[in-house]
């Protein structure tokens, strides 16, 4: 049995009809990710209400959870549907009367639907509200009212994003560790009574944790100083404050009551903390994310180790107090547990919400669920554009560098580190900052640029909708000016050019008449469509076409500070020598009889073979930039650069469709 759907309407961000969430889950472990106020918590919390969670802690309606539609009254009734699939005959016995039976008569699935509903009113004559509750079986809510016992088998186990972990494992009354140890298997089952005829066993370890309470009460009654100051309570103090044949008598011990409250009193006695192995002299001292994990283990034992309801886990923002090591070494764990299955042949269901790239990296893809525009995405096999392949090959590349695109308000996905160097400073220059947008840059190197787009195109778009995040891929054109083979060393001066089908480079002869606007579409084609548009090199590459639209200087100079870079590094020379150099060699350069095709290849070509590195080279343009702002306008940067890089950076930074629409139509 699992929590296979929850469908929330009117509560908090999530309105009605097509505004309602509908969120999809699987067995074993989902994850929530995406930006601030996508409605995380609110999904967290409606589970909260409808299930309840274990630590009986409540959660009281207020007005504020009522959804309030822009320019429209706030509604009066919250539906909150769970939908649990998968019953095995225990849980068609266990919720016989609750059961709502599926599909065809030839194959009928028995489920059971959870609807809790919430309606506000206001009291006659006050404008003072209230809210009553009823929670009802069936798809429509028109079933049987669901009583406390069946209720409490599908609490769920809930932690909170900023828990207090030490605190809930420390002794005292109500303690969650006390909770924890009660409803454990082995504490109420292992150990042997204590018989105060017999007295102990040989072995005291023997004990039953009752056993250990009354053993202690015995040792207590028979302690002189405890029967001495009973004697005088009794005897000179209650006897003295009795009614005639109503004596009052004082009793000392470690616990009273029925066998469940002994025990509960004798368990929130216990702490529990983290020792070293081997242990250290000293008190511990472990910090808030080491006992996060403690915290975390002993609910993950609880649930294991029940017989009785349905193990589902609910944990807000696991990375709390982790380091990165931490949190992966966590998600391998979780990821493990719920493929494992307790007594009663059920396994766990695990919820989490995040905003770690690094869990969101460390979690398959196939358990992610992106929530954007108040909208839930799954992008599971089968819900997103991304063949069985590209989950596999994602799974070992998708890093928490490139996991941050869950995250984001836009997505630029780029070919190299150049890219990935230089956009963050290009987009400020032409008034496009991408942090203040929100964007991230996802650099996928030489492969995968169309598999990280597919991340964000559905399968079904017109059933499921359209995640809303502008995607741009960046790519180049890789056709180079038929002048550049002999400029950047791709053949001899003078010599033919081998057959096309053996060699690896492309000139423009290549692609006679419409050819080049084929090939063009060609590669635009591997990653467009829904949000997903690709920006293809208007010349050849990001460098080669930062030369050719006025930008030939100081890419010159940033070349040849690149070349230096070592000796620079090292204090051999200094970047002020060098860029004079460069500047008079830049002088001398451009007087010479070349076509501006012949200059670019040529300023290119060091790029182009290697011989400097390109990362570098980025790095010191980018610094470049950075000095020159001033020297232009926003208007004239934008018309300086590549028309394709800021139609890019355009698409991913303005705020609506339409916007994004007219930029696709000019790119």
């Amino acid at each position: 049995m699992f929590l296979a759907e929850l469908k929330i309407e009117n509560f908090r961000v999530f309105g009605e009809g097509e505004k309602a969430l509908v969120l999809p889950l699987r067995r074993g472990l989902t994850a929530l990710v995406g930006e601030n106020d996508a409605g995380k918590t609110a999904i967290v919390d409606a589970l909260r209400l409808a299930l309840g969670t274990r630590d009986q802690e409540s959660y009281r309606i207020d007005e504020y959870d009522f959804h309030q539609p822009h320019g429209a009254a706030q509604s009066a009734e919250i539906r909150i549907r769970c939908k649990f699939d998968g019953l095995t005959l225990t849980d068609k016995g266990a919720f016989a009367e609750y059961l709502t039976y599926e599909g065809s008569d030839a194959a009928k699935v028995a489920v059971v639907y959870v609807n809790w509903k919430a309606v506000a009113n206001a009291r006659a004559g006050t404008t003072r509200r209230f809210t009553s509750v009823e929670v009802r079986s069936g798809k429509s809510a028109d079933g049987s009212q669901l009583d406390q016992a069946a209720r409490m088998l599908l609490c769920a186990t809930y932690l909170r994003p900023m828990r207090d972990a030490e605190r809930a494992m420390s002794a005292g009354r109500g303690s969650r560790l006390s909770q924890i140890l009660q409803h454990t298997k082995e504490v109420k089952e292992s150990g042997v009574a204590f018989d105060p005829e017999t007295g102990p066993p040989d072995d005291l370890a023997r004990l039953s944790v009752l056993g250990i309470g009354d053993f202690a009460n015995d040792l207590l009654e028979k302690h002189a100083g405890l029967r001495t100051a009973r004697r005088r309570l009794n005897d000179d103090y209650l006897q003295n404050l009795s009614f005639a044949g109503k004596p009052l008598e004082g009793h000392i011990s470690v616990s009273a009551g029925d066998d469940d409250v002994r025990r509960r009193q004798l368990l929130e006695k216990l702490e529990l903390e983290l020792r070293d192995t081997p242990a250290l002299d000293g008190p511990p001292n472990r910090g808030l994310g080491s006992n996060n994990l403690l915290f975390m283990a002993c609910e993950l034992l609880l649930l294991g180790a029940e017989q009785d309801g349905f193990p589902f886990l609910v944990i807000e923002e696991p990375e709390a107090h982790l380091h990165p090591q931490r949190q992966l070494r966590l998600m391998q764990f979780l990821q493990q547990r719920v493929n494992l299955k307790r007594g009663d042949d059920q396994s766990i269901q695990v919820l989490i919400t995040t905003h770690s790239p690094h869990l969101a990296s460390a979690i398959k893809l196939d358990n992610l669920v992106l929530l954007q525009g108040r909208k839930s995405f799954p992008l599971a096999f089968g819900d997103t554009c991304l063949d069985r392949n590209d989950y596999g090959f994602l799974e070992r590349f998708l890093d928490a560098t490139k996991a941050n695109l869950f995250f984001a308000r836009g997505v630029l996905i780029v070919e190299g580190d150049a890219e990935n160097l230089l956009f963050p400073t290009i987009a400020r220059l032409i008034g496009r900052d991408l942090t203040e947008n929100g964007v991230s840059i996802v650099n996928v190197g030489t492969t995968g640029l169309g598999r990280y787009a597919r991340i964000y195109q559905r399968k079904r778009p017109d059933a499921d909708g359209v995640v809303g995040t502008p995607v741009a891929c960046v790519a180049d054109l890789d056709i180079m000016p038929d002048c550049a083979p002999e400029l950047v060393g791709k053949i001899e001066q003078g010599q033919n050019w081998p057959e096309r089908n053996r060699r690896r480079w492309r000139a423009r002869s290549d692609f006679p008449g419409e050819a080049l606007g084929h090939e063009r579409a060609r590669i635009r084609a591997r990653a467009a469509g829904q949000n997903v548009e690709t920006f293809v090199a208007d010349q050849w590459t990001l460098e080669y076409d930062l030369i050719a639209y006025g930008l030939a200087c100081e890419v010159w100079l940033a070349v040849r500070l690149a070349r230096a870079d070592e000796q620079i590094s090292s204090d051999r020379t200094s970047v002020f020598r060098v860029a004079r150099q460069a500047l008079r060699d830049w002088a001398e350069f451009i007087e010479e009889q070349q076509t501006e095709e012949q200059k670019a290849s040529r300023i290119y070509a060091p790029l182009a073979d290697g011989s400097v590195s390109k990362p570098i080279t980025a790095q010191y343009l980018a610094a470049i930039l950075g000095r020159r702002e001033m020297t232009r306008s926003t208007q004239q940067w934008r018309e300086i650069f590549p028309p394709y890089i800021v139609s890019a950076i355009d698409y991913v930074t303005v705020p609506k469709p339409a916007q994004r629409q007219d930029v696709r139509a000019a790119a």
